[in-house]
């Protein structure tokens, strides 16, 4: 290599005369008993050190933590989610999910739709929704975020709805329920009679294991198509069963399924009950028919 000292030539060269001293270029190796002066030297990646050539490798220079940059690499791309897996044949539940959108029922993940991933909310999209304003991106909460940067905490979100939840749950009884008379027990079998023959439902059930209830969606926590109806249920589902149902007969926008946040959650309030109902628990255990369930979205956990 030529240096700062060499006189210029008239032939062309293929290299750089360099003005500086050789010393201040490149680093020397650290593998002991060699120390040469290396102008392009390699970084090990799992103890850091600086090596020439021929001591590259973990191997060339015996290094002491050797394996360590590999197996960081394995547990990252473990962690790290697919944006664009594909699998083929028909999608099924463990090669295939929805699209994020709450409208969009495209299963993405597969040979014909890759899915997208949105760095900016943590969701997936199709195509058709990959973009940050075809997905109102900026309306959304990241998922995994700290709810602490977004506002109120769920938890504290949770609390003061339920609070609001019990003194609305109070008036709505007294609107529902007769006032204690001799003829309450009468009152309520007329009412019951009357919903039974109002109320809709899925025929294949037995008429021995409905349960008739009145539902209404609360206009401040959600929106639905239908405002309330009268519906008989299975006794043997469960709650979420029944939410399901229910959200599907009143038209209500339902995300609990597709694995958001419990801001975006739907869940049931048993006005006669006074409280949230878990999804675990079975209708006929919970209800009885004349009952009224409300579905509220953003409420927080039963508990």
């Amino acid at each position: 290599m030529a240096t700062s000292s060499t006189p210029p030539s008239s032939d062309p060269q293929t290299f750089t005369t360099m003005d500086k001293d050789l010393d201040a270029i490149g680093s020397h190796c650290q593998h002991p008993y060699c120390n040469v002066l290396d102008f392009l030297p390699f970084r090990c990646e799992s103890c850091k050190g600086t090596f020439c050539l021929d001591h590259r490798t973990e191997t060339g220079h015996k290094c002491p933590r050797a394996g360590e940059w590999a197996a960081a690499r394995r547990k990252a791309a473990s962690l790290s989610p697919t944006t664009n897996q594909s699998s083929g044949g028909k999608p099924t539940l463990l090669t295939a999910t929805q699209c994020s959108h709450p409208s969009c029922k495209t299963y993405i993940n597969t040979l014909n739709s890759v899915g997208v991933g949105c760095e900016t909310c943590n969701r997936q999209y199709c195509l058709k929704h990959r973009l940050q304003e075809d997905h109102a991106c900026s309306t959304l909460i990241p998922i995994g975020a700290r709810q602490s940067s977004f506002g109120p905490t769920q938890a504290e979100k949770a609390k003061a709805a339920l609070g609001r939840l019990r003194m609305w749950g109070k008036e709505k009884q007294a609107a529902v329920l007769p006032k204690p008379k001799p003829s309450t027990a009468a009152t309520r079998v007329l009412a019951v009679n009357a919903l039974k023959k109002n109320a809709k439902g899925d025929a294949k059930v037995p008429v021995e294991k409905r349960v008739y209830l009145y539902v209404e969606a609360e206009k401040n926590t959600t929106s639905s198509k239908l405002p309330k109806g009268e519906y008989w249920f299975n006794k043997e589902w469960s709650v979420g069963r029944m939410l399901d149902a229910a959200a599907k007969n009143l038209q209500v926008e339902n995300l609990n399924n597709r694995g958001g946040g419990e801001e975006e959650r739907l869940r049931i309030f048993h006005v006669e009950a006074g409280r949230l109902l878990e999804f675990s628990e079975k209708a006929g255990d919970v209800c009885v028919s004349g009952n009224t369930i409300v579905l509220l979205r953003g409420v927080g956990p039963a508990a």
